[in-house]
């Protein structure tokens, strides 16, 4: 079973929590209600920094360090080499 993109601005965040458990942790850390609401499902990274009033770039690279995966300018920079 492949995994899906974390980086998909349409994953439901209970696919998020599904795929990566430990990515709820930046959640809890700001009190957010996101890991176990019934609304998980239907809801994004989109509607929830949105929502608490975050900055999408900086709250996604916090879930994606917590997950156990490489930041964007990480990945990038092991691709093409020049990390």
């Amino acid at each position: 079973m492949r995994l899906p993109d974390i980086d998909d601005p349409d994953l439901p965040l209970s696919e998020l929590f599904f795929h990566w458990p430990d990515a709820a942790t930046p959640f809890l850390e700001r009190r957010m209600l996101c890991p176990g609401c019934p609304i998980a499902p239907f809801h994004t990274i989109i509607e929830a920094v949105e929502e608490y009033d975050l900055e999408e770039t900086d709250f996604r690279e916090e879930v994606r360090r917590a997950a156990g995966l490489l930041p964007a300018e990480e990945r990038s920079a092991t691709v093409d080499g020049s990390g």
